[in-house]
């Protein structure tokens, strides 16, 4: 029986951690970055990623009432400003895919608040953090165990 509470391959976390960096720095704005993966990490239900992404998100002066509200954050009127819903609506769209697509209007709303690159940066950390949820959850590495 193999463990299931560690990575197999080093590489592949080197590989994941690269691609989340990259994406990090191009977005730019690391407190929505952090809104991003929290988010991401809510839908896919992954402890580990939540415990480490909230307490990141807070030394990058993310508001408690943000915090408290992401999971509800298209009730949560001007609690998030049009640009960090544009990137929600986006991060949801990529992250459940339901219909087999981002839908148009989801990304024409995105790309009016994200300029080209931004943009490719912001897909390119959903992308990311979905595949750090889906080993962490499939490992079953529990929370707790990230040092900042």
């Amino acid at each position: 029986m193999t463990t299931r509470t560690r990575l197999l391959d080093p590489a592949v976390g080197r590989a994941l951690s690269a691609l989340s960096k990259v994406a990090k720095q191009g977005l730019g704005d690391p407190a929505l970055a952090e809104l991003v993966v929290i988010r991401a990490s809510q839908l896919n239900h992954c402890a580990f990623c939540l415990d480490m992404h909230l307490a990141i998100a807070r030394e990058y002066g993310v508001s408690q009432k943000q915090l408290d509200l992401l999971a509800a954050w298209e009730e949560a009127g001007d609690v998030f400003d049009e640009r960090e819903r544009a990137a929600l609506a986006l991060t949801e769209a990529v992250t459940v895919l339901t219909a087999g697509f981002v839908p148009d209007e989801v990304y024409e709303q995105a790309a009016k608040h994200f300029d080209e690159a931004e943009l490719a940066h912001l897909i390119g950390l959903v992308v990311a953090i979905n595949n750090w949820n889906r080993v962490m959850v499939s490992r079953r590495i529990p929370p707790g165990g990230h040092t900042p």
